[in-house]
């Protein structure tokens, strides 16, 4: 029963995670559930509190509504793209509106504060969220899933059309996150996933430089670029952190793209510092990706990380049993 009756509640999220320098993420991954944020793995009906009151706090603050503007500001260029070639196209991302005053928002949406974003998208637009984290012991984790779910009502996107991985997930959490209504990959895809010609979303916060690398490698080409839109850390800032050497070396998509794509960073506050520090938005605009060299898009080679140092990735043990363990 309180399975069901949070399956049917849109607040189901809630409180904070911690970032960690590049160098040093995965080790988080592992031990966070024993950092002074964690808290001991209960029931179903506790893990739907907790995200219920993440998500009602995350509501009201000012870091909220900052983010959707920026969202918005990110989703309207794209849906600008989407349009133009084909109508077709232009049906499946939808509309997107700057207020609550739509005869078709959902009840959690015509709670928006007067002023409040409402980024809406119709039914076809994908969600996929990788590297959420253990959120019924981490709070930090629990914030990012909160996050996602109320972007997923804002964007009028089913929960049936998120998918959701991380091979770290407990069966509890598996089993909350069934509740919620997403779907639970069963398979590690490593980040190798093709759209498939259909424009998604990826959630990734705070994961590893490979995970991004093996999306871009995925889908490299103008027209699958274009329909893509990421949530996670900052390209910029891993080009910053990375040097130039490793970078084009270790994940040689993410140093190509970095000339193709435009980058809409999240305003920090201090309530959510830890939990979405690092994070902007990004989008692939058609004429940036088709300015680049014939010889970036011949590029194709599968990425393998055979040399690759401080390499933050779990990897699939059905391809690789060795490579199993994050390497750190």
């Amino acid at each position: 029963m309180a399975a069901a009756a949070a399956a049917a509640d849109p607040w189901q999220v809630a409180a904070p995670r911690k970032r960690r320098s590049a160098a040093r993420r995965s080790g988080r991954r592992v031990a966070v559930a024993r950092g002074p944020a964690a808290q001991p793995e209960t029931d179903l009906e506790t893990v739907f509190r907790r995200l219920r009151e993440a998500g009602e706090d995350l509501r009201i603050s000012d870091f909220w509504s900052s983010a959707l503007e920026t969202i918005n500001r990110c989703l309207t260029k794209h849906r600008e793209q989407l349009q133009a070639p084909a109508g077709t196209i232009s049906q499946a991302l939808g509309n997107l509106h700057l207020d609550d005053s739509s005869p078709d928002a959902s009840a959690g949406a015509q709670d928006c504060s007067p002023g409040e974003l409402l980024v809406t998208a119709a039914h076809h637009l994908k969600c996929v969220c990788y590297g959420i984290g253990n959120f019924a012991t981490c709070v930090i984790a629990r914030n990012q899933l909160a996050f996602l779910l109320l972007f997923l009502e804002k964007s009028q996107i089913p929960r049936s059309h998120c998918c959701v991985y991380d091979p770290l997930f407990s069966q509890l959490e598996v089993a909350v996150l069934h509740a919620l209504g997403v779907t639970v990959l069963s398979e590690n895809e490593e980040g190798k996933r093709s759209l498939c010609g259909e424009p998604t979303i990826f959630y990734m916060l705070h994961c590893g430089t490979a995970l991004y690398n093996n999306l871009l490698w995925s889908n490299w080409s103008v027209d699958a670029l274009s329909k893509l839109v990421i949530i996670g850390n900052s390209f910029r800032g891993l080009e910053e952190r990375l040097l130039t050497r490793i970078l084009q070396k270790d994940y040689p998509y993410v140093a190509k793209v970095s000339h193709g794509l435009e980058e809409f960073p999240f305003t920090q506050t201090p309530q959510y510092m830890d939990v979405f520090n690092d994070t902007s938005v990004h989008w692939f605009p058609a004429q940036k990706l088709k300015q680049l060299s014939e010889d970036t898009w011949s590029f194709r080679a599968e990425p393998d990380y055979q040399d690759c140092e401080n390499l933050e990735i779990i990897r699939n043990q059905t391809k690789d049993p060795s490579a199993a363990d994050l390497n750190s």
